[in-house]
């Protein structure tokens, strides 16, 4: 069996080709159960959540996705998502490889809004603005800049030392890139707005967001959390990326539907219905888009089938 830690990930799964083959596979499809949800209690102020994501294809593989997240771990220095990714021979069940999970899970969740992206934000959108600090954000920033002309990036967080470390990290004569500690501010001015928190209270305003904007909310994967308020909705041509695991996990869809101020008919499309052309993304210039993701075991797959794919190419050519 093969370990793939995550620096060997980083350099076989480049988000060009990954972006292209997630948009295969949402078209092809693949089994997916529902997930594994389960709260730990922590004793400390968050409870931790256990996510299992099992996923296979028949007669190819399969690969179940074992996960934590504990949202105290900033104080600790370490990422909220823990975790690793077996995937299995699919028809003898011998496993293959080992994968460092959240490696795996920033590279293809940030693929996976990229990949949104393409139907629904502006063809040119050339300013980005990232809300959040954490593993994800430097993803995110790589994955947009691959797939629309971005020419100016902004990351906001509470903490504006973390968004000025990220902001450091990229030296790239494509894109300047800058913390900003206004985000009302960076909103207003963006062409996409992406966010990847753990908040529990909305961050964007629906009047902030202006004409043409895609907004893309990655971090409530619970009921409870929340990172747009109920204006954005309002607002919004909405699209998740599976329907199943957004109306029942993402606090941005559940809690609207809940309330009323969003019906299951109001959510456009997701990712299975963009990729196989069974809806429209963006119908006009000056629409505002919101994509909402949780992730999904199809995601995971996808990712660790080419991460393989593409070691064992590296191992015959060397």
């Amino acid at each position: 069996m093969r370990t793939i830690g995550a620096a060997e990930l980083k350099t076989v799964l480049h988000h060009r080709m990954l972006i292209e083959r997630l948009r295969q596979t949402f078209r092809a499809g693949v089994e997916v159960p529902l997930r594994h949800h389960h709260t730990v209690k922590t004793y400390g102020e968050n409870d931790a959540t256990l996510l299992l994501m099992p996923a296979w294809e028949i007669g190819r593989t399969i690969g179940i996705k074992i996960v934590t997240v504990f949202p105290d771990n900033g104080a600790k220095d370490l990422p909220a998502v823990q975790g690793s990714y077996l995937l299995l021979d699919g028809k003898t069940g011998v496993p293959q490889a080992l994968i460092d999970g959240p490696a795996l899970t920033k590279r293809r969740t940030a693929a996976a809004s990229a990949l949104a992206a393409t139907y629904l934000a502006r063809p040119d959108a050339e300013r980005l603005l990232v809300v959040g600090t954490g593993a994800l954000a430097p993803e995110l920033i790589e994955a947009y800049t691959t797939v629309l002309p971005i020419k100016h990036v902004l990351v906001w967080g509470r903490n504006p030392e973390k968004a000025q470390k990220i902001a450091n990290r990229f030296h790239r004569p494509k894109f300047r890139i800058q913390a900003t500690d206004d985000l009302e501010g960076a909103v207003k001015g963006a062409h996409v707005i992406s966010c990847a928190t753990l908040s529990k209270q909305p961050l964007i305003k629906g009047e902030w967001l202006q004409e043409g904007q895609h907004l893309d909310l990655i971090g409530g994967f619970t009921p409870e959390m929340r990172e747009a308020d109920d204006d954005c909705v309002r607002r919004s041509r909405v699209f998740v990326d599976t329907r199943e695991g957004a109306c029942k996990e993402a606090g941005d869809i559940v809690q609207p539907l809940a309330s009323g101020v969003l019906t299951p008919d109001d959510i456009a499309g997701d990712l299975y219905d963009l990729t196989r052309g069974e809806r429209a993304g963006r119908r006009f210039y000056d629409q505002i888009t919101l994509f909402k993701s949780v992730g999904t075991a199809l995601e995971d797959l996808c990712a660790a089938q080419l991460a393989v794919e593409m070691v064992l190419h590296n191992d015959t050519i060397r």
